[in-house]
């Protein structure tokens, strides 16, 4: 296993890194060692994940040697030292270690990066947090969910009436090495079920006394969350954000709220049944407690009725525009129903005792187990609304808010009720800073922040949306080649007329035929799977709703436009939904894997789920269609006055020439998504496909600027439907002919987070010959490129060190650290790569290098052309496996056997894969002793 030195800390790798790969760990490692936040953006398929893992714990170990046993990595508890660490070495010592919090979106995201923990020589102490509907194994607890589990699980737990709960204590004991592996949610529960204790209290205790920590956002972005995780020392903690690339939204929406008038009379319901509860138990038990006086859950119900009559007499002129105020309004508007921050605190209390009080109501008894409700406690929704609005007991925050009242005559759910014969209203308050979390981090004095994810551009913008000093950026390019992708703007229809989706030009006719018969022509051109992306819901379900119906004006063919598609590719569409869409995955792995068609076509919508989580890697994801811009609905009140609030913070009164406008948030957040969307194809190292932007505002040079930074050297603009329709045939028929072995995620789509990982990562069988014949075309000739591409994919990292101004050294892994000789059979692959760089310049003669062009030229000098000719034919039988692997380099050292030819014999041994490297050894002396 190789290790590289960067920026003098010494950081395995499970496998031969790219250059990419190293400069990504030395932007992790120059964030953690000065204390700096970073932005790092690296496209799927370039290992990131593992990058960022193997780099922080390698910076995390230079504090001395991961923790064992009980050991507290955050705060609190001594550790096992060994290693390098002296036998007595303090607690003092151990709690001073960073610790590393790792977040992710979901927790699949989370899984898939703990699988990626155990591909790497580190086992940090480690813990995952999840919450009780993933964990608890409670026979009846598990059947409730929100916060009515939460609570049930106190209530137990309180009265010591979990049995799984009780031997926690004892399980965490004499179990001190959980942790010391890699486990997930899954490895948790099934300890919880084989041995009885509770999951989720073991990953709480296990939280205590860690060098990493996995944890879904909402576990930082959450006061209330945050605050639950006791031990962590967060002046010494590292937050790194996977997959970041909304956290700007997630952070905003976390201290926003949304308060709907259905749930406010759901509310009002709930406080009547604690009124009904609390007569019943004192005059059962005749109890005293505060807990128990049904003149609290009086009060509360007041309150509510209250705030439910004064949302409903606010006068609003405009349904568009609604009842809008500044954010400081909301604490007028409360104060006269006497709700302020001081007697907020009492409702809080009052509301944490109904909740306690329906869950013992809801049991059918009060002293025994407890059963499933039908629905979730609604009032911990208020609850939740006066923590963020009272937020530190102050009121400065409110200058980031809008107060809105906006009324709706469509239901917005089943039990949307009508007030006061008026429609549905809703109280909003959005806050508009993003930033607000962020600060929170920057209280607690954390060390550093990481972002990263394969589509954070534009950078500057989000680090202005999140208000925090960024001084560490990165924006990767991809490790594929030139001839693995295909990126086009096509501006005009196969008719000529303009593609354009804007309000102005998406509803006519013309356009909606151009549109359809382009992605007619491309699902014949794309082999297997295509992925055709909408901005809206409403644009995809008005354009296949004409296509179903009408053929393009000049067709002379009967069939729909739509029936066309189907010829090429079966269809499936992207439902609205959310308990649809795994049906509609199934439904799409099962057309890509039907033989009786050409493949599958996906219709999707931008920021919608398809082009958020998931995989399609490979067969699953030739091509991606993006539609136009996915811009939001102008008139939206969030979204309208959004721009409002940063156009106003973008004054020149305010004196801050880097501010975001509202227009430029606008365009960017619509080009993120569009980014977000074509990262769904190029999965891996080997995988190959086309991104197709069928949209003339793509040729703006504005649009362009947004886009990723790894695709921006690949984007060319077509004037000519003709020429997109050529370039993009001889792309897909080279590509078919010479299509790399496929990996065990074909025909799969796949969770996000780097599941299809390089291919040498996978497999280093093929990777070097795989990587010649790529490249090799149906015409019978070698593209010059190809060697030159290939020999600098794998001896590229030889100047690295160069590159990062001699930060970075690689040296091979050893069984003594501090050893300094290595084995030569134990040397890094980069090093034997340049030795044979090297070797081969002095066996061609003193040639500058030996790139594509170099050996071409040589095999064309020492060749015939007919000999030439079988060279590359013996070259496509090898990648094609039309001959035996021994046959076919026989066949090539052969060629090469005459004395004169001898330097092409040394020479293409460097292009042949290290599982077939000593079979070719060995015909190379064969033939080298014949002419000696």
């Amino acid at each position: 296993m190789p290790v590289y030195r960067i920026r003098g800390v010494d950081v395995d790798f499970p496998y031969d890194a790219y250059d990419c790969q190293i400069t990504y760990m030395d932007r992790v490692l120059q964030s953690l060692q000065q204390g700096n936040n970073a932005l790092l953006e690296s496209p799927t398929g370039t290992g990131k994940t593992l990058c960022l893992l193997c780099s922080a714990l390698a910076w995390r170990r230079t504090f001395g040697e991961f923790l064992r046993g009980g050991g507290g990595g955050g705060g609190g508890g001594g550790s096992q030292p060994s290693g390098s660490q002296q036998s007595g070495a303090s607690a003092t010592q151990s709690s001073s270690y960073p610790v590393i919090i790792y977040a992710s979106r979901t927790h699949s995201q989370l899984r898939q990066v703990i699988k990626e923990l155990k591909a790497t020589s580190y086992r940090p102490k480690m813990a995952v947090l999840g919450s009780r509907e993933q964990m608890c194994i409670h026979e009846e607890v598990s059947k409730l969910r929100g916060k009515a589990q939460n609570n049930g699980c106190h209530y137990l737990c309180k009265k010591r009436m979990c049995r799984h709960n009780n031997i926690v204590t004892d399980y965490m004991k004499n179990n001190t090495e959980l942790g010391s592996e890699p486990f997930d949610i899954e490895d948790l529960v099934n300890i919880g079920r084989t041995k009885g204790p509770c999951p989720y209290y073991i990953s709480r205790e296990l939280s205590k006394s860690v060098d990493i920590l996995f944890a879904p956002y909402n576990y930082l972005i959450d006061p209330g969350n945050r605050r639950s995780l006791t031990g962590i020392s967060w002046d010494n903690a590292v937050l790194i954000f996977d997959e970041a690339h909304n956290l700007e939204s997630i952070c905003a929406d976390a201290a926003s709220f949304d308060l709907l008038t259905s749930n406010l009379t759901s509310c009002i319901t709930e406080a009547q049944e604690c009124i009904q509860l609390c007569s019943f138990k004192r005059s059962i038990e005749n109890s005293a407690e505060k807990q128990f006086d049904p003149e609290n859950y009086a009060i509360l119900k007041a309150l509510l009725m209250a705030l439910e009559k004064k949302i409903g007499e606010l006068v609003i002129d405009s349904k568009e525009l609604g009842y809008t105020k500044p954010g400081s309004y909301i604490y007028e508007f409360l104060s006269e129903l006497n709700i302020t921050s001081e007697t907020s605190k009492k409702l809080i209390e009052t509301i944490d005792s109904a909740s306690l009080l329906l869950e013992e109501g809801n049991s059918g008894e009060t002293k025994a187990g407890v059963k499933a409700k039908s629905t979730v406690s609604r009032l911990e929704t208020i609850r939740d609304m006066l923590d963020i609005i009272f937020k530190g007991g102050g009121q400065n925050h409110a200058k980031y808010y809008s107060f809105h009242v906006n009324e709706s005559s469509r239901q917005t759910s089943g039990d949307s009720l009508q007030v006061f014969g008026k429609a549905s209203r809703t109280l909003s308050w959005w806050c508009f800073n993003p930033g607000l979390a962020m600060e929170e981090f920057l209280k607690l004095g954390v060390r550093s922040i990481i972002l990263t994810s394969g589509t954070l551009s534009p950078l500057d913008s989000l680090a202005m949306e999140l208000n925090l000093e960024f001084p560490v950026r990165l924006e990767n390019p991809h490790v594929i080649s030139q001839d693995q992708i295909w990126v086009g703007v096509v501006p005009v229809g196969p008719s000529g007329h303009p593609l354009n989706s804007s309000y102005r030009t998406r509803e006519t006719v013309k356009y909606k035929q151009e549109l359809g018969t382009v992605i007619v022509n491309f699902a014949r051109i794309v082999p297997d799977g295509l992925l055709v992306f909408f901005p809206s819901y409403s644009m995809m379900d008005k354009c296949i709703d004409y296509w179903k119906n009408r053929n393009h004006e000049h067709s002379v063919d009967d069939s729909t436009i739509w029936q066309r598609m189907c010829k090429h590719k079966q269809p499936v569409i992207e439902p609205r939904q959310s308990s649809n869409f795994p049906n509609a995955i199934e439904d799409y792995a099962a057309k890509l894997r039907d033989p009786s068609t050409s493949g599958a076509i996906f219709f999707a919508v931008c920021r919608g789920k398809v082009s958020e989580g998931l995989d399609f890697a490979d067969r699953a994801g030739r091509a991606v269609i993006v539609t136009g811009m996915p811009f939001s609905t102008p008139t939206d009140p969030k979204v309208r006055l959004k721009r409002e609030y940063l156009d106003k913070q973008a004054k020149p009164s305010n004196k801050n020439p880097k501010a975001l406008t509202g227009e430029e948030w606008y365009v960017q957040q619509a080009a993120r998504a569009v980014n977000q969307a074509v990262g769904r194809v190029i999965r891996h190292r080997h995988d190959y496909g086309a991104i197709i932007y069928c949209d003339e505002r793509f040729v703006w040079p504005n649009y362009q600027s947004q886009m990723s930074y790894w695709l921006k050297p690949y984007i060319k603009c077509y004037t000519k439907y003709g020429e997109v329709v050529q370039t993009l045939t001889r792309f897909f028929r080279d590509k078919v002919c010479v299509d790399p072995k496929e990996m065990d995620c074909n025909d799969s789509v796949s969770p996000p987070a780097d599941k299809c990982l390089p291919q040498e990562i996978l497999s280093d069988s093929d990777s070097q010959v795989v990587d010649l014949i790529d490249n090799a075309t149906m015409h019978g000739q070698l593209k010059e490129h190809t060697l030159k591409f290939m020999r600098l994919k794998k001896a590229k990292i030889a100047d690295v060190s160069s590159q990062l101004k001699h930060n970075v050294e690689s040296r091979a892994l050893t069984g003594n650290r501090g050893q300094q000789s290595t084995p030569p059979s134990k040397r890094s692959t980069i090093e034997q790569a340049c030795e044979k760089n090297e070797a081969i310049q002095e066996r061609c003669g003193g040639q500058e290098s030996t790139t594509g062009p170099a050996f071409l030229k040589l095999a064309r000098e020492k060749l015939s052309t007919a000999e030439y000719g079988e060279f590359v034919e013996f070259m496509k039988a090898l990648k094609l496996k039309t001959m035996h692997i021994k046959d076919s380099l026989e066949a090539i050292a052969k060629l090469f056997s005459s004395p004169g030819r001898l330097t092409l014999l040394e020479g293409f041994r460097v292009f042949v894969s290290k599982n077939h490297l000593p079979l070719y050894e060995q015909l190379v002396r064969k033939y080298t002793m014949a002419n000696t």
